[in-house]
């Protein structure tokens, strides 16, 4: 485990770009960073184009998203960081449970496979998707109202306006059926390993007023890893929506996540954590195929 890792991967969300990260690029890429966006297999170009055209993201998955950010990854001179926001959040669990990355930071991460429990307004936050079955293999288009509601209640009128038009897409909805309905299926895409110990350290990142991913919703996750000798950690920012990485007070959360991985780092070269070694690049990915034939 190298404290000094300079690679970050910042993972977006459904319904966004990798624009979504700007300020987050920016602030990192200022204190010696090299920092990464990749974006969805896909999608192309810009917000305004996709828009325009959001076709081709019709019935995308999460495996194919993790599988394409997996043969990123495995490109790059060191094991990134590896930060992800809402499905990102879910990518970047996935992508530690294979073996990759230096660290991961999960930002209202959505749910993994094995969370049981959840309040009803967590189901009822995925009406826009999941009320109707045909959108697994459909795009969703999010009105603002929406977008408002789940996404940014407590920014100001004129910002949630703002970052509506700047940020949001019609996204594909199939990941969030596989996310709401990964308890019915023994090789569900969107299942994890908690008991891993080789894995990197994980911290779960909630919103005290994300009304998409509650943060009980974290907190649960964060249990489900209490078997696992790898390091995960939980924290919570008050006040804060699910759009926490581009609304006003995002510097704290960015800020908080380079000083938890500088920690995080340095405690596990202290305790010897089985960090990747030089093949980690050759470790077979966990591909749709290959997973069923784990089962």
């Amino acid at each position: 485990m190298n404290s000094k890792t300079k690679t970050i991967i910042l993972i977006h969300g459904l319904w966004t770009t990798p624009r979504i990260w700007h300020l987050f690029r920016d602030y990192y890429e200022e204190r010696g960073h090299r920092v990464f966006t990749p974006i969805w297999p896909r999608m192309k170009g810009e917000v305004e184009e996709i828009r325009r055209d959001p076709s081709a993201l019709a019935g995308l998955g999460l495996l194919e998203i993790a599988d394409e950010h997996d043969k990123f990854i495995r490109t790059l001179e060191e094991p990134p960081i590896i930060v992800g926001h809402s499905i990102g959040g879910l990518i970047t669990q996935m992508l530690l449970d294979r073996g990759l990355g230096s660290v991961g930071v999960c930002i209202a991460g959505a749910a993994p496979k094995g969370m049981f429990g959840l309040p009803f307004s967590v189901a009822k936050a995925g009406n826009p998707v999941l009320s109707n079955p045909f959108n697994y293999d459909r795009n969703v288009v999010l009105a603002f109202g929406q977008f408002r509601r789940l996404f940014a209640q407590n920014m100001t009128e004129n910002d949630a306006a703002d970052a509506f038009e700047r940020y949001i897409i019609p996204g594909p909805g199939r990941p969030m059926f596989e996310a709401s309905v990964a308890n019915l299926s023994p090789w569900a895409a969107a299942r994890i390993n908690y008991r891993n110990r080789h894995r990197a350290p994980l911290l779960l990142i909630a919103g005290g007023e994300d009304l998409l991913v509650p943060p009980v919703l974290n907190r649960i996750n964060h249990k489900l890893y209490k078997h696992s000798d790898a390091t995960t950690d939980y924290k919570e920012f008050p006040y804060r929506s699910h759009f926490m990485i581009a609304q006003r007070g995002w510097q704290e959360v960015a800020e908080y996540i380079l000083a938890w991985t500088y920690a995080a780092t340095r405690r596990a070269a202290t305790v010897k954590y089985p960090a990747p070694d030089a093949g980690w690049r050759a470790q077979k990915p966990l591909t749709a195929v290959a997973a069923k034939e784990q089962i």
